[in-house]
Formats: C-alpha cells, sequence, structure tokens
C-alpha cells in the first residue's frame, strides 16, 4: 500500500508580492524611453542621454527601487541597500535571487519578452548593491534587453486610465454625443413609427395602443405593418483621433520629464477608445525635426532626442491620417511645450531656427492649420508652458482652427485630456 506524506506548505517569497502593483509602480520606468541617439552634449543643455534604460540591469536597479519605496524588504535587505549593512553576501545573494525571479515572473506572465541573452540571469553574484566591482553577471544583466509585450502595454494603460478617471471623479463611459437621434438600445427619447433599416427596439406600449386604436380590442390583436413604434436613443458618433506628441529636447529639460505623462495619456486615451469607443480609432505621430506615425505597439519606446518643432508636418502627416478614417468626427490632439522651430522645404530639406518666432514657419504652421479647419478636422493643443509668446501662438492656432486650448502642467495634462474627450466640454483661450 502506498502512503503519502504531506508537509506544511511554505510559500517563496516571491509569492507574498503583488507583481501587478509593483508593475504600477514602475510605470515612469518602464515609459521613459530615454534620449534618441545616445550621449549627446548641448553647450546649453548639458549631456543627455546618458541614461541606459532598456537593459534587464536597469529593470533590476528599477524593481530594487520599487520594492524599498513600497516597504516589502526586510530590514535587513534595506541596510544592504542603504550601505548600512554588514555586505552579508547571503543577504546579497537573496536580493540577486528575488530579482531573478521578479523578472521571470514578469516574463512567464506575459508583461515582458527578454532578447540578446540568456532568459535566466546568473543572479546568486549579482551585485545589487553597486558597491562593489561589476562582475559577469552584471555584464550579462547589461547586455540582455526587456521589452513591454501588448499584454504589459494594456495593463499600463488600464492603470493609467483608472488613475486620470479617479482624479476627474465619477464619469459615466458612453459613446460620443450629437443632436441627432435614431433607434438603439437606450431609450432617450420618444418613440416614431417603424422604418425598414431601423433596430428592431420595439415600443410594445405605443404599438399595442396604435393597434387597439386601429382595430379595437379583441382577441388574436391583429398588428400591421404600421402599428409598429420603435424607440429612440441618441445618435452616438465615431470619432477618430491623432494624438501628436512633441519629441523635442525640451519635452525633458529644465528638471521635468514632460513626454513620459504625454506617454502615458496616450495609453490611457488606447485603452479607453479599444474598451469603450470600439467605433473610434487612435494613432499617434511624433513631431521633432520630422513627424511620423509610430505604432502604439511601440508607444512606450518613444524617445526625445535634439531636436526642433516641426508642428507644420506634425499637422500634414496628422491630417493625411485622418483624411482615409471614414469617420463621423476628426479631431487632432497635440501635446507640446513649445514654439514651432522647424519646417520641411520641398527637396526634403529641414529649415530650422530656434532665435523665437520665425514668420517663415509660423506661416507654413497656419498654413496647415487652415488645411485641417477646411478638411473639417478639430484642432485641441495642450500646452506644457505659459510663455507669452506661446499664448499667443496656441491662440492663433485655436482661432484658426476653431478648436479648444489648454494651458496645463504634467500633473494635471491626462484629466484635461481625459474631461475634454469624454465630455466634449467647450473652453477656449481667453
Amino acid at each position: 500500500m502506498r502512503f503519502t506524506t504531506y508537509s506544511k506548505y511554505k510559500g517563496r517569497w516571491l509569492d507574498a508580492l503583488n507583481i501587478e502593483a509593483l508593475l504600477e509602480q514602475l510605470s515612469d520606468f518602464l515609459l521613459d524611453g530615454g534620449f534618441a541617439g545616445g550621449p549627446s552634449y548641448h553647450p546649453y543643455w548639458g549631456w543627455s542621454g546618458m541614461e541606459d534604460t532598456d537593459s534587464t540591469d536597469a529593470l533590476k536597479q528599477a524593481l530594487l527601487r520599487a520594492l524599498l519605496e513600497s516597504g516589502q524588504l526586510t530590514p535587513e535587505m534595506i541596510e544592504e541597500l542603504r550601505g548600512e549593512g554588514q555586505g552579508d553576501e547571503d543577504v546579497q545573494r537573496q536580493l540577486a535571487a528575488l530579482l531573478d525571479d521578479l523578472i521571470q515572473k514578469l516574463v512567464e506572465e506575459g508583461y515582458i519578452t527578454l532578447e540578446g541573452g540568456k532568459p535566466t540571469l546568473p543572479g546568486a553574484t549579482y551585485d545589487v548593491t553597486g558597491q562593489g566591482q561589476v562582475d559577469e553577471a552584471k555584464e550579462a544583466a547589461q547586455s540582455v534587453q526587456f521589452n513591454l509585450t501588448q499584454k504589459g502595454m494594456d495593463f499600463l494603460g488600464y492603470r493609467a486610465l483608472r488613475g486620470l478617471l479617479g482624479a476627474i471623479g465619477k464619469g459615466n463611459f458612453g459613446a460620443h454625443d450629437t443632436p441627432h437621434l435614431a433607434t438603439g438600445v437606450e431609450a432617450e427619447a420618444a418613440s416614431r413609427a417603424y422604418e425598414f433599416g431601423d433596430t428592431m427596439n420595439l415600443d410594445i406600449p405605443a404599438t399595442l395602443k396604435h393597434a387597439i386604436e386601429r382595430d379595437g380590442l379583441k382577441v388574436p390583436l391583429n398588428l400591421e405593418y404600421g402599428d409598429l413604434m420603435v424607440h429612440q436613443a441618441e445618435y452616438r458618433s465615431s470619432c477618430a483621433t491623432v494624438l501628436m506628441l512633441d519629441i523635442s529636447h525640451s519635452m525633458i529639460l529644465y528638471g521635468e520629464d514632460r513626454f513620459t505623462p504625454a506617454k502615458r495619456v496616450a495609453l490611457a486615451l488606447s485603452h479607453l477608445i479599444r474598451t469603450q469607443f470600439p467605433g473610434d480609432s487612435l494613432k499617434v505621430v511624433t513631431f521633432g525635426d520630422r513627424a511620423e506615425e509610430i505604432p502604439l505597439s511601440q508607444l512606450a519606446k518613444a524617445q526625445v532626442g535634439p531636436y526642433h518643432t516641426n508642428t507644420a508636418e506634425g499637422f500634414e502627416v496628422s491630417r493625411r491620417l485622418l483624411n482615409a478614417q471614414k469617420k463621423d468626427m476628426r479631431q487632432i490632439i497635440m501635446i507640446t511645450d513649445g514654439k514651432p522651430s522647424a519646417m520641411s522645404l520641398p527637396d526634403g530639406r529641414v529649415y530650422t531656427n530656434s532665435g523665437g518666432l520665425d514668420p517663415r514657419i509660423l506661416e507654413r504652421t497656419f498654413h496647415e492649420v487652415a488645411a485641417c479647419r477646411k478638411a473639417g478636422i478639430l484642432i485641441n493643443t495642450f500646452m506644457l508652458a505659459r510663455d507669452p509668446y506661446l499664448v499667443r501662438f496656441v491662440q492663433k492656432v485655436s482661432e484658426i482652427a476653431r478648436g479648444k486650448a489648454y494651458f496645463t502642467s504634467t500633473m494635471t495634462l491626462g484629466q484635461y485630456i481625459m474631461m475634454d474627450f469624454m465630455k466634449r466640454k467647450r473652453r477656449r483661450v481667453s
């Protein structure tokens, strides 16, 4: 006879950690694509692009910071990380193993993928305190790159959306309201006679009333085509949106990262549209020296660079994308923090001028704004700076496009955009 002996299960430390909460804490790190082109020196701005945000070494350091801030480490581990410990190799080995387990867990649950090296790194000798020499394990961690998966992007988009809506307060999801009426499921207006092609959302009392008035109350009740009455609901339109993101150098200067909050808003909008407005579309266009569309799947890796601000070409690319969309409503949401300082010439070269508002660049930019208005495209501008000349520029864009303008900060950018997108409030700069 076979006997089985059971012992008390002792779970791993990893099992007690909330992976999703930890991933949410890493959102700033995961969405920080860094600075395009590697290290770059500017006489006024200094060095940029020195940070490596794509390696698993950088991910491990970000995980350590998140664990430290969330208080999920033992006192001994915290002392080691702060340099207050006794250099206990056993504690460091536990931390290194925990980091490897966390990364493996993120891979197994489909949040990230690893490329360029061994999937499992030799964490037992990895110096987590940063006080020792760079060893073989750390070099391996620096050579292995990680990428967010679609599931990881969806998770960050959902959490960003939840945070933005929580900051706004209660909000009912729905489609975009218009003054028109159509037949639907939700009754919001008086019923009317059924017409061929209408949704068969019958108003039963009104239908029976018509039949009784015509033929009297008898059994069986004789229903005819003209007796049919259907509920009316507000017509829900579809909307095509292009989010224009400024990737000029100033978006990460002056001690403030303005680009990561903009990417977080893009992810939140993407999640909102996919889950609540399935008939809508969202595309992302970045504009620096040149403008281009980037896939939403690559948004987390989008980078600011040593670029000027080619706003005109941003509008041109966005208009071309929106003209291809067969939607009732088309709009551009532009997030920027500076003046237009570049324009594309017919021969493919880029003309730049950072020394003030160049009349030639302004004329080209306003020409593209007028072309958007002529195409029926609304432009809503979210300006992250408040310099007087920028106020005048944004006012002119709003005047030409008959759009809206918001002067906001990275702290309120998401709330402003979500309120504008969902509630369609009219708010102009006076």
